[in-house]
């Protein structure tokens, strides 16, 4: 079973349609003996960083996701949930991340004719040979929708990077700890392998 982490971020239930599309056991829950049970944990969401870490905090969900990473179990964090695993926010001066990963989420810097939040399809640089992206080629496009991006304090852990106005790291790796920019339950077939890759770890 794969628990989906709710904590009242925008687009679970995308995520939650990708998995049951590959036919996948799942339940969006809050529930802390459930999250620790799953076989494979996702932590989704679109918002407001300083205001999920509260709600994840006021939830007790904070010692939850540590313990299902100490357990070694599968962790996917998408878009707001990758810039939650790092250790701060350039959106929430002052509000600590999970710091489960070390690096920061800056603001996507501005340029002339390039429009913040980021939103469209752009190709990913593969590397360091990630596990989600088996099968899938290089300079693939995946959906994005943001106006943060992470840059990791070790450079090791990047699978995938992309351009806009500024280099971004989309996707990390460490250990079982997995995480993506992007949005892989809107970025079509190879969102789905993504996915798929992520379920039969």
């Amino acid at each position: 079973m794969i628990a989906i982490i709710d904590y009242d971020a925008g687009n679970i239930k995308s995520v939650e349609k990708a998995l049951l599309h590959l036919g996948e056991e799942v339940k969006v829950t809050g529930d802390k003996e459930m999250i620790l049970s799953a076989d494979k944990v996702i932590l989704p969401g679109v918002g407001a960083f300083g205001d999920a870490m509260a709600t994840i905090r006021e939830r007790g969900l904070e010692t939850v996701i540590h313990e299902v990473i100490d357990r070694g179990t599968p962790f996917l964090g998408i878009c707001l949930g990758l810039q939650l695993l790092f250790e701060r926010s350039e959106e929430s001066p002052g509000v600590e991340g999970l710091g489960i990963l070390r690096g920061e989420i800056l603001r996507i810097p501005d340029r002339p004719g390039m429009k913040i939040p980021h939103m469209g399809w752009n190709s990913l640089h593969l590397e360091n040979n990630g596990r989600l992206f088996r099968g899938i080629p290089d300079n693939s496009y995946v959906y994005f929708v943001h106006s943060y991006y992470l840059k990791a304090a070790d450079e090791g852990i990047v699978r995938a990077s992309t351009e806009y106005c500024t280099h971004i790291h989309a996707s990390v790796e460490k250990d079982n700890v997995f995480a993506c920019q992007f949005h892989p339950e809107k970025s079509s077939d190879v969102g789905l392998c993504i996915l798929k890759n992520f379920t039969g770890l």
